[in-house]
């Protein structure tokens, strides 16, 4: 069974200058499209933001949101969690890996981002131009990876071995 793409998929917090192209952001955007969802409601809607100032923006609603200032292109994930929060949101996420695995295979990098606390999802809502039932909760940053930059990484690299993630109930 052949899984690099998705074992290879990283997330890209620094991006080169270099424009993602039309086709690239469509093509990203269709296969968040077609992630499956509760009873086919397909509970998401896209904000595609290239805007330099609404990047900057977007960048400090969020410990963890600065990487959307240097991004060339966000996308913002609006999610219509009246439906039922718990199956949206899970929805939501799906697309979301979708988004992140077409990118990867089209050789361009992406982080997600969640927008909090409330206020800060309000603010991204807002900005994205959604209004309710519609809310912004996760962006995704695009672009070309730029140069990896050797360092002492913040958090452990690598992964749980299988046996120490998995039970098999009597």
């Amino acid at each position: 069974m052949r899984l690099e793409w998705i074992t290879s998929l990283r997330a890209t917090r620094t991006f080169t200058p270099d424009d993602v192209s039309h086709d690239q952001v469509t093509a990203v955007l269709e296969a968040a499209r077609w992630a499956g969802s509760a009873r086919n409601r397909q509970p998401w809607r896209f904000a595609v933001v290239r805007d330099r100032t609404l990047l900057r923006e977007l960048s400090a609603l969020g410990a963890y949101a600065g990487h959307l200032a240097g991004a060339p292109v966000a996308v913002l994930l609006a999610v219509d969690a009246t439906l039922s929060t718990q199956d949206a949101e899970f929805d939501a996420g799906r697309a979301a890996q979708n988004l992140m695995l077409a990118a990867h295979m089209l050789g361009l990098g992406s982080c997600p981002v969640s927008f909090f606390p409330a206020g800060n999802a309000e603010t991204a809502t807002r900005l994205a131009g959604f209004q309710e039932p519609w809310r912004v909760r996760t962006g995704i940053s695009l672009g070309h990876p730029a140069p990896a930059v050797k360092g002492t990484p913040a958090i452990p690299q690598g992964r749980l071995p299988l046996s120490d993630l998995v039970i098999e109930p009597p």
